[in-house]
C-alpha cells in the first residue's frame, strides 16, 4: 500500500509538471514587452519595463537597470521573488527606486488584450501596455 501511494503522488506531480503555465507567464504575450504608462493614476516620467519570457520567470528594466525575478503563484495572484537588478547609476534613480518599491508590493494581475494591470489590497496599481 506503501509503494502505491509513492506511485500516485509521483504520477500527480508529474502530470501537474506537464500541465498549461498557470502563472501570468502563461497568459501575458511571452513575445511582448510591457512599458509602464502610471503608477497610482499618474504617469510615470521614465521607461521601464516588465516582460514574461518562460515560466516562472520576470525581467525587464527599470529606467536605470534591468531585472529579473521569480513568479511562480497561479493568475490572476502575482507574487515576485526577489528582485535582482544591476547597479548602474543614472539620473532617473528616483524613478527606478519608486518602480521597484512599487513593483514588489503587488499582489493581482490582470491582463486584458496588451494591457497588463498589477494591482494590490492598498488600492495601489501598475499600468502597462505591450510595446
Amino acid at each position: 500500500m506503501h509503494n502505491n501511494i509513492k506511485v500516485f503522488t509521483g504520477i500527480v506531480w508529474l502530470l501537474a509538471a506537464c500541465g498549461p503555465d498557470e502563472t501570468i507567464s502563461g497568459y501575458a504575450d511571452p513575445k511582448a514587452t510591457y512599458v509602464l504608462r502610471e503608477i497610482d493614476g499618474a504617469p510615470f516620467a521614465s521607461i521601464a519595463t516588465i516582460r514574461f519570457p518562460q515560466e516562472g520567470q520576470v525581467a525587464g528594466s527599470g529606467p536605470c537597470n534591468g531585472y529579473t525575478a521569480s513568479q511562480s503563484v497561479p493568475y490572476p495572484w502575482f507574487a515576485l521573488g526577489p528582485i535582482a537588478a544591476t547597479r548602474k547609476a543614472c539620473p532617473a534613480l528616483g524613478d527606478e527606486g519608486t518602480f521597484f518599491e512599487a513593483l514588489a508590493t503587488m499582489e493581482f494581475a490582470e491582463v486584458t488584450g496588451d494591457v497588463l494591470i498589477l494591482s494590490n489590497g492598498n488600492n495601489q496599481q501598475m499600468v502597462f501596455q505591450a510595446e
